[in-house]
């Protein structure tokens, strides 16, 4: 490409600066044209934003400061833009700016979550629900907003005040959306998770925020098996005293049998008595809490980490608008369950007037292709999954830029863990070319990302593209100094308005500040080992807490996967650090696809492969073979845990994993004894 052209696409808000232009040593995978910059959110919103406030930057970095530098200005103009529908905003935008945890933001405004979701009463699609391929359903804006009415009205009549709680153990059903929506319009916190959950990682949960209402399904559909879930929900509600009402969302049956579920009423009868009307509702402090959300519990009792409204909505609404495009009449879709908090984030995009696509089961019906034909039935247009997926996918050689017309796509998203820089070139070849794609990282400790994508600038293989709009994004070194081009702690060190708002039953603030502040004072510490590129990305290298550490260099489990899982005999892995010998070692453990055995000739292989593309450092000791990995619920895996159990010590909450057994592969195993 020229250099001129190169110029010219680079371009935010005008003439690019000689910096801005990529290496020629270092091609973009994808640019956007300079018809797709002009026509962003987040450049109407630049422009906007320049004009209001008298500014003079024109590059994205410089905007990027901006946001950072400024924040009471930065805010309030995306409350503006964002049309943030709220009874005051009042004066103040931030108190308290220099406390972390501490800071107060918008402390005069008085707002409802649910009414900025529930904008809309037309007759266009609010949510389009496939369930594998067994349940279609589809619920216009009007159709959505007169089920959350009467959901509501039900609600209060059952008791719910504003503070109480109300829970969710559903699939991620149009009806978990329209429950949620009706316990925030109240005032109400909703917390769920998702029916693979045992009893006691339900309860677990639950019994710590002790719910008034729980809203439940007679079961799921996962690979084509109808999994039924009314004997879990009885036993579960036996063990929650507090609770007053079990309502059951049919959906594996028409007329599910609830009698031997205390308190319960199919969903049907609990909203029979009241019709559709205007939803009053509850205008709220900026920080009331709208959500409780979980840790992943498998150190101990899952945390319960509370999200308050005004927070919430405002990151989403950037998010959303900003990184991702999200425009009116949108079909956005991410693949995710209800216990993960890109649910959350999902339901943020009513607020955008897109239409949210859901889908409940497994995502390799029709051999890993039921996505894209969702995708290609409804138009989708942003679609989000996870890293795991895409990798999958590519191991099965996929191709739905062959197979699909995906022309209405215009963004990918992945999180969950780093996308090897494998999978961005997949993407590009066998998914569509022309897309932006956006590797997505953060977690439910802010229900939202730190990381992101950007449609107005290039993607580079193996890089997410910028830090979060507003949020002062720094790595830091093992002094607790700034750096750039080296690996250390992803850290923030100014407030957010989606920083929680405490953990639940944590008077002090003890746990809440020991979680995230006692590393670096007033710094919030995340917990990822990253690296900041000179062009503002962000290469993720793993959990911090997982990093390898043999002869004191530090590695990033990351840098490891990205080789080993290249390699075609291998489906996955999981590496951990075994103390030994007064040192660490690099113990490498992988799953291989069905009928192979691990050899010598393939230890070499991987090691070989290890080595040339890491460093000798990298190389594992051990290389041993399982028929599993441990993960989560929301298919994380879980190295911690393996750690624990290869050094003989307890795994203090197993019921968290989604495949607690699969820890039984790493127990007493020779290999490592020796």
């Amino acid at each position: 490409m020229p250099a001129d052209e190169r110029r010219s696409r680079s371009r935010f808000l005008g003439p690019a600066r000689r910096e801005t232009v990529k290496s020629q040593r270092d091609p973009a995978l994808w640019e956007p044209s300079q018809a797709r910059i002009a026509g962003a959110n987040v450049t109407a919103f630049a422009r906007a934003a320049i004009r209001e406030w008298g500014l003079k930057f024109n590059t994205y970095p410089e905007f990027y400061r901006w946001t950072v530098d400024q924040p009471e200005q930065f805010w309030p103009s995306l409350w503006q833009y964002a049309a943030v529908k709220a009874a005051t905003r009042g004066e103040r935008v931030l108190v308290h700016g220099e406390r972390m945890p501490g800071a107060q933001w918008f402390p005069d405004s008085r707002l409802n979550f649910a009414e900025n979701l529930l904008r809309r009463r037309d007759r266009a699609d609010a949510m389009v629900f496939w369930g594998e391929d067994k349940v279609e359903q589809r619920l216009s804006h009007a159709q959505l907003y007169a089920a959350v009415s009467r959901l509501a009205q039900a609600l209060r009549q059952a008791g719910v005040q504003s503070g109480d709680r109300v829970a969710g153990y559903l699939p991620n059903l149009p009806e978990t959306m329209m429950a949620m929506l009706a316990s925030a319009s109240i005032g109400a916190i909703w917390s769920s998770c998702s029916p693979d959950f045992g009893v006691q990682g339900v309860l677990d949960r639950f019994g710590q925020i002790e719910p008034k209402v729980l809203f439940v399904a007679d079961g799921y559909w996962y690979n084509g098996k109808a999994i039924d879930a009314l004997a879990r929900v009885a036993e579960i509600a036996h063990r929650l005293p507090t609770l007053k009402r079990v309502v059951v969302v049919p959906y594996l049956g028409a007329s599910p049998d609830v009698s031997a579920v205390p308190n319960a009423q199919r969903l049907a009868e609990f909203v029979a008595p009241y019709t559709a009307r205007d939803i009053e509702f509850a205008q709220l402090p900026f920080d009331h809490p709208l959500y409780i959300m979980y840790s992943s519990g498998t150190t101990g009792v899952p945390k319960c980490i509370v999200h308050g409204a005004g927070g919430t909505l405002l990151q989403h609404l950037k998010e959303h608008q900003l990184h991702t495009d999200v425009k009116p009449g949108d079909r956005l879709f991410y693949f995710t369950t209800c216990g993960w908090m890109m649910w959350n984030w999902l339901a943020s995009g009513l607020a955008s007037g897109a239409t949210l696509l859901l889908y409940d089961g497994s995502p390799f019906i029709r051999r890993g292709a039921i996505l894209f034909d969702f995708a290609e039935a409804e138009g989708m247009t942003q679609l989000g999954t996870s890293a795991k997926f895409i990798d999958a996918i590519c191991k099965i050689n996929l191709r739905p830029q062959a197979t699909h017309n995906l022309i209405k796509l215009r963004t990918m998203l992945s999180t969950g863990s780093p996308l090897a820089p494998e999978s961005f070139d997949y993407v590009y070849r066998e998914i569509k070319a022309d897309v932006c794609l956006s590797s997505i990282s953060g977690g439910t400790d802010i229900v939202s990302c730190f990381v992101l994508g950007n449609p107005v600038l290039p993607v580079y293989r193996g890089e997410i593209q910028c830090r979060g709009l507003g949020l002062k994004v720094e790595v830091y070194d093992e002094r607790g100094k700034p750096v750039c081009g080296e690996k250390g702690e992803l850290v923030c060190t100014r407030p957010f308005p989606s920083m929680p708002i405490g953990f639940w039953n944590d008077p002090e603030g003890q746990r809440y500040h020991d979680a995230y502040f006692a590393k670096y004072p007033n710094v919030w510490c995340h917990g990822d080992y990253v690296e900041l590129t000179e062009r503002g990305g962000m290469i993720i290298y793993g959990r911090s807490d997982a990093v390898l550490n043999p002869g004191g260099v530090r590695i990033g489990t990351a840098e490891i996967y990205r080789q080993v899982e290249q390699l075609d005999e291998v489906l996955e892995s999981l590496v951990i650090g075994q103390d030994w010998s007064k040192d660490v070692r690099v113990v490498l453990f992988v799953k291989l696809r069905e009928g192979l055995k691990l050899d010598d000739a393939l230890i070499d292989k991987i090691k070989n492969r290890i080595r040339a593309n890491t460093t000798p450092r990298h190389v594992p000791a051990k290389v041993l073979q399982v028929e599993d990995i441990p993960r989560t619920k929301s298919g994380k895996i879980v190295e911690l845990a393996v750690r624990n159990v290869v050094h003989g010590e307890t795994v203090k909450n197993a019921e968290a994993l989604a495949n607690p057994e699969a820890l039984q592969h790493f127990e007493n195993r020779a290999e490592l004894q020796n």
